[in-house]
């Protein structure tokens, strides 16, 4: 995988689509699940503000999805392979 492929075991997202993401924060012994729920208003590749040596453009590119959440918040996730999406709607 190069540095801006999405997965591909990962769902195409259109800007629209009304998605359930959870992730899982692990510890040594315990699991903390995380859910979210909102219409996408982007999903890509975006680098991040640090270097990394391998990277395009020497830059670390992680997928990112931006949510508008039910009570107008906009929240940005970086998706990670603990993370799963359930689409709930397509636009």
């Amino acid at each position: 995988m190069t540095a801006v492929e999405i997965p591909p075991n990962a769902p195409r997202l259109a800007r629209g689509d009304r998605v359930r993401i959870t992730q899982m924060i692990l510890g040594r012994d315990l699991r903390w699940p995380t859910t979210v729920e909102g219409v996408v208003e982007s999903f890509k590749p975006e680098p991040t503000g640090s270097w990394y040596a391998h990277g395009k453009g020497d830059k670390l590119w992680l997928l990112r999805v931006r949510l508008r959440k039910d009570d107008g918040e906009i929240t940005t996730l970086t998706l990670d392979a603990h993370s799963t999406i359930e689409v709930l709607n397509r636009q």
